[in-house]
């Protein structure tokens, strides 16, 4: 069956983007605050977390690996139009004009795969691709991985296999952590070992660092095939 692992890098739209009724729904917890201090430290807080919603953000990287073969492709946007291939991965770096053509190649690539992988996936990252692509009108070829939550097919999320369903809660046994303390907890390369997490993706952005967006997205996605590797072969079937 073939098996596609994949990550997504987002990054928050301006607030040229909103009109004055939307920014004062989205910072309305900050203006009933008292304090100018507080209010502006909770705006910051608030803007922080536009890059976690879909209709506040875009994305701008997409990183997917053949779990079997470990060839590849990232889409990122990029002012860089030029593709490269990393000789050592097998994986072709592909920049986009823009983030409708980027999901357009995700939504192609997609649809040739059986299965696909991601760690927090059904929280994050699908979700995010679908109302994404549904706001920029771009067709969706999968429209299966977000149905029933005891399956890992067709979409597996390590996040909730380690956890097995969140069965313990938030501090019981098998809490969740997240990728970076799984992978040293296993052994795993850290895919924040080059010092570069989600935190920097923005600023990257802004600095035209497209490139390294795109790395980082494909060290996280060699980190999650790995682990998928170790589930498989020492957890899969446990329910």
């Amino acid at each position: 069956m073939a098996c596609l692992v994949f990550d997504i890098e987002t990054s928050a739209l301006g607030l040229e983007h909103f009109d004055e009724a939307q920014q004062e729904y989205l910072f309305r917890d900050a203006s009933r605050l008292p304090d100018p201090d507080e209010q502006a430290r909770r705006r910051a807080e608030i803007a922080q977390q536009f890059s976690l919603w879909p209709l506040t953000a875009q994305v701008v990287c997409i990183a997917m690996v053949n779990a079997d073969s470990g060839k590849g492709q990232v889409l990122y946007q990029s002012d860089d139009f030029e593709e490269e291939e990393d000789g050592t991965a097998g994986v072709e770096f592909a920049p986009q004009v823009d983030e409708a053509e980027l999901l357009t190649a995700f939504w192609e690539v997609a649809r040739r795969y059986d299965q696909v992988v991601t760690f927090n996936g059904r929280g994050f990252d699908v979700p995010f691709l679908y109302l994404r692509s549904a706001l920029l009108n771009v067709p969706i070829s999968r429209k299966d991985w977000l149905g029933y939550r005891y399956q890992t097919e067709p979409h597996c999320d390590l996040a909730e296999q380690f956890t097995f369903y969140n069965v313990s809660g938030r501090d019981g046994a098998a809490r969740k952590f997240n990728l970076d303390f799984y992978c040293k907890a296993f052994g795993i390369p850290s895919p924040k070992a080059q010092g570069v997490t989600g935190m920097d993706v923005p600023s990257l952005l802004a600095e035209g660092r497209h490139r390294e967006i795109a790395e980082y997205c494909l060290r996280d996605v060699v980190a999650t095939v790995e682990l998928h590797r170790i589930w498989r072969e020492r957890l899969m079937g446990i329910k």
